[in-house]
């Protein structure tokens, strides 16, 4: 069985291209990670695989000798070459030990999952396929128009007793609610509106941070 290092999931980056805007992608990474994100997801669903490579190698170079870890949202046939360090899929994307085996034992693997059913259903896969769950929307957002319903904090805390994997929370996910998801067990929580696009990323990071750590 492959061990892989446990990831840092405490502040987790979900980047969204259209939000960051002018500022870019990865200027608010580079401010963002400077401030205490600990994880970053490359998600940009409107850009072509070419594009998608470009930006991706851009990001990951800007994070080499950071110790902070890129993982590329669904389009597993791109993290070779981006050089990223694994892959998060969803439910209605890549099945999860198709994307191990394009990884290989090296990478990183996040699944995202909204019911303790979807836990069950992983805990069929072999032992060393998955490394962390992505748990949500855990609170109505408005950043993915075809996400699913909220699964509430109930639900997060239930699928994290549930789950033998770190999960991190995403969904509405703000620092005003970093005591909620610390005291369902979750490891971390993930946003995407609560740092790109802010006129001060370092700042609503620290903020983020600094809630997470308080509570």
């Amino acid at each position: 069985m492959t061990v892989r290092p446990p990831l840092d999931l405490s502040v987790y980056l979900v980047t969204d291209t259209r939000m960051c805007g002018r500022f870019g992608v990865v200027p608010t990474v580079i401010d963002a990670v400077s401030a205490g994100v600990t994880a970053v997801q490359l998600r940009d669903p409107h850009s072509s695989d070419e594009e998608f490579v470009e930006l991706g190698t851009r990001l990951r170079k800007s994070l080499d000798g950071t110790g902070v870890p890129l993982l590329v949202n669904d389009r597993v046939h791109l993290v070779a070459e981006i050089g990223a360090s694994g892959a998060h899929v969803g439910q209605g994307d890549v099945h999860p030990g198709s994307a191990r085996d394009v990884l290989g034992e090296d990478r990183y693997l996040g699944l995202s999952v909204q019911t303790v059913d979807h836990v069950d259903e992983a805990l069929q896969l072999p032992a060393d396929t998955l490394d962390y769950l992505g748990v949500g929307p855990v609170w109505t957002q408005a950043t993915k128009p075809d996400a699913a319903a909220p699964c509430s904090p109930e639900a997060l805390a239930d699928i994290v007793r549930r789950s033998p994997w770190p999960c991190i929370a995403i969904g509405g996910v703000d620092a005003g609610r970093a005591v909620t998801v610390r005291r369902s067990g979750a490891a971390g929580m993930a946003v995407v509106s609560a740092i790109c696009g802010r006129s001060d990323v370092a700042a609503a990071t620290r903020n983020l941070r600094d809630a997470w750590e308080r509570s």
